[in-house]
């Protein structure tokens, strides 16, 4: 996530979040530091992860004080161990106590994410199976949740609603049938867009194949099931494993062969990575 992308999709996003930490404004650092004083203070890791957001931790400090500086001694996608210093940050000791909250709070939850992620593709190494994330996501934390699963080593699905078709289970009720959502899908989209069908058992999958569906979402199937499903779609569609998908039972599924195995737990589920800004002092 480079300076242009941070302020052209997340600028807006990081003020909302600064604007709900400070209403009016933050009381307890107007009280006891009443002029500017310039500062520094060190980000350290608390706990063995991955780190990611960065740019928006640093950014956050920088909408508040555009003449804050922050010096990295890691990236996104580096692994870090407990203990080790991240960051130092240097400007206005007033921004950079007002900012704290805020900024951690990304960098927390965005390299939690990454480091479930991190461990959960670990899991799938020698299978051909990619794994993606879901929109079971923060709402307005997306494009932080989902830039996560990426510095993690996971694939996005769709990014939203606008993004891609996929037709589940309601759809199908709504269109009267899976021959008749995938051809009224057909008629809609454009011939560039690929058409994802959600499946519940093999008669299903038959008829989403006869009805020529460019992948097939398999949801909550047994595991003989899904081995089945895989062989009657190979050759005519790709295949996605869904449905309470976690990094504890996601080994059972690595022998399947399905391509992509998609995981809301990536987002909804993955613990925060403790980190500190800490030894704020003058400089």
């Amino acid at each position: 996530m480079n300076s242009i992308t941070t302020k052209l999709n997340a600028d807006h996003l990081i003020l909302m979040a600064l604007k709900e930490d400070i209403s009016s404004e933050d009381v307890t650092t107007n009280a006891v530091m009443r002029q500017k004083r310039t500062g520094s203070a060190q980000l350290i890791c608390k706990q063995d992860g991955v780190i990611a957001g960065l740019d928006i931790f640093c950014r956050v400090f920088e909408l508040l004080d555009e003449t804050t500086e922050t010096e990295r001694y890691v990236q996104d996608g580096d692994e870090v161990k407990n203990g080790d210093l991240l960051a130092t940050v240097k400007g206005d000791m007033r921004v950079l106590l007002s900012g704290e909250r805020t900024a951690l709070n990304y960098l927390q939850r965005m390299s939690g994410i990454a480091t479930y992620t991190r461990n959960v593709v670990t899991l799938l190494k020698g299978s051909k199976t990619k794994l993606l994330d879901t929109r079971k996501t923060t709402p307005n934390m997306r494009v932080f949740e989902k830039y996560a699963v990426k510095v993690g080593g996971g694939y996005n699905h769709r990014y939203n609603l606008s993004d891609g078709i996929l037709i589940k289970d309601n759809h199908i009720g709504a269109a009267g049938g899976v021959a008749n959502a995938i051809k009224m899908a057909r008629e809609y989209a454009p011939f560039v867009r690929k058409i994802e069908v959600e499946v519940e058992n093999l008669e299903m999958l038959q008829e989403a194949l006869d009805a020529g569906a460019d992948i097939i979402m398999l949801d909550n199937m047994n595991t003989d099931d899904m081995k089945k499903a895989v062989n009657m779609a190979r050759g005519k569609a790709e295949t996605e494993c869904s449905g309470n998908v976690t990094k504890e039972n996601i080994a059972m599924l690595t022998d399947i062969g399905v391509d992509y195995i998609s995981s809301g737990a990536l987002t909804h589920s993955a613990p925060i990575l403790d980190i500190s800004l800490k030894n704020l002092h003058a400089v």
